[in-house]
């Protein structure tokens, strides 16, 4: 996906995306040449079509602090970088929306931190987000502004450009009115996702809390889903996130992904279970929680190593983060600790992989595992659950899924858990282990089957759909 330069962009793009990030990564080559390519990501795959199809820009960060590239044309897509500052990647990425927003809104599983000169820098450059949509975007656009980084572009974008249709998604949990009204910008943040015509969430009770916090906050008048707000109707509804269903499944069933599925379970000795986590390192995830639950298991009997092994691979993440690279200690620590006492000459209990894997990869680790194990505290939706999911053609393998993952309102007929209960963890994980392959594969026939009803398309469509009523 090669990028050509386009100078500056017109003010004639009938769609825009706004996200934190462009859909592309610069990379340099072997002969120290830099180009863009296609980010990986899920929401790239989901709204390129409806963004290139239909002549659209997509404004973004490229990633990189300092001067921001010129505007340059993409896969058929305008690409318009925004500028940010080593200063404002630190307070308003780093800080703001990582290190106040995310745990507020994750159930504060960490506590969050609130400072003014974050906040200050958060409405800097949210603003700076807005200018640049509003200079790109054609009369009568559709704007789509996503997550939590930029909450207050909705309501900036819509006092400089009223003619706009303007949709905003957040990717991840909203809390509910008790959790919320701790941020000392609570009212600002309600105001600014105000601004929207539509917000969609992840799940409908997180469009509740908004609607409530609306209500109660503002003293705006709701009914249903809807919130009268400054003569106008805001929408609030949820539209579950999904992954490139059909894909996922054609990578997994691939002659090479299934014969390096078989060369992973050798690789591990041959064993007779593989349980299999895959996370980002982040403290939500609840990867603890899982070698808590295996290593008793190990320590009751119910299962031994090597013959029924852990995977866990955990992408590296905000590795600036003082809290991050704690976290990261203490979880090999207690990889560490399993491995001195349950592992022998035949190999680990735990097989433990601090870094990235590329997708291929990914596909042949969720056929070759017996269990999936999902364990997180809270999550927006949780792609990995449905990835595996997506993976198994052949209705083989189970899935451990945390209630507080918002893809367990979803995935019914996986084994759900409560993740700050060990034994309870334990239990589900062992039927997991232990279910009949007819019973296994009754229930991954089942979730396939909502899965392939309810894919990346059917989410971006959907969320379209409903935005262009609202125009």
């Amino acid at each position: 996906m090669a990028g050509t330069d386009a100078g500056d962009v017109q003010a004639d793009s009938p769609v825009v995306v706004v996200a934190n990030r462009l859909p592309v990564d610069q990379v340099t080559d072997d002969d120290g040449t830099t180009r863009w390519q296609r980010s990986p990501g899920g929401l790239v795959t989901a709204l390129e079509p409806f963004v290139a199809g239909r002549g659209g820009a997509w404004v973004g960060w490229s990633g990189s602090a300092g001067e921001a590239p010129e505007p340059f044309e993409s896969g058929g897509i305008s690409l318009v970088p925004v500028e940010l500052s080593e200063e404002e990647v630190d307070r308003y990425y780093e800080g703001m929306s990582n290190a106040s927003l995310w745990p507020l809104y994750h159930d504060v599983v960490e506590k969050p931190e609130y400072h003014r000169t974050w906040w200050d820098t958060y409405v800097q450059v949210n603003k700076r987000f807005a200018d640049r949509t509003a200079e790109v975007a054609a009369e009568g656009a559709i704007v789509w502004v996503h997550d939590y980084q930029l909450q207050l572009v909705p309501a900036m974008l819509r006092q400089r450009r009223p003619d706009l249709t303007i949709g905003f998604f957040l990717h991840i949990p909203f809390p509910p009115y008790e959790l919320f009204t701790q941020l000392p910008w609570r009212s600002a943040i309600v105001e600014g996702l105000l601004g929207a015509d539509l917000v969609g969430f992840q799940l409908p009770s997180a469009a509740a809390n908004f609607v409530q916090l609306a209500r109660r906050l503002h003293e705006l008048p709701t009914r249903g889903a809807t919130i009268e707000y400054d003569g106008r109707t805001v929408t609030a509804r949820a539209f579950p996130i999904s992954i490139d269903v059909a894909a996922f499944d054609r990578l997994a069933s691939s002659p090479e992904v299934l014969a390096r599925a078989k060369e992973i379970r050798a690789e591990l000795g041959d064993p007779q279970k593989m349980i299999l986590g895959v996370d980002r390192l982040d403290y939500t995830k609840g990867i603890s929680v899982r070698l808590n639950a295996f290593e008793e298991l190990l320590e009751d009997g119910a299962v031994e190593a090597p013959a029924t092994v852990l995977v866990q691979v955990a992408t590296p993440s905000r590795e600036r983060v003082e809290h991050y690279v704690h976290m990261r200690e203490t979880i090999e620590q207690q990889v560490g600790h399993i491995n001195g006492v349950y592992g022998s000459i035949g190999g680990p209990a735990v097989h433990y992989f601090n870094q990235s894997m590329p997708r291929e990869e990914l596909a042949a680790l969720y056929r070759a595992a017996d269990v999936m194990l999902v364990t997180p505290y809270r999550d927006g939706m949780n792609l990995v659950a449905k990835e595996y999911v997506a993976a198994r053609g052949d209705h083989g393998g189970a899935l451990v899924l945390s209630e507080f993952a918002g893809a367990a309102s979803e995935l019914r007929q996986a084994f759900l858990v409560n993740p700050h209960d060990v034994a309870g963890v334990k239990n589900q994980l062992l039927r997991a282990l232990r279910v009949e392959p007819a019973e296994g594969a009754r229930r991954m026939r089942a979730m396939r089957r909502h899965l392939a009803k309810h894919d990346l398309d059917h989410w971006a469509s959907s969320f379209f759909t409903a935005l262009r009523a609202q125009a």
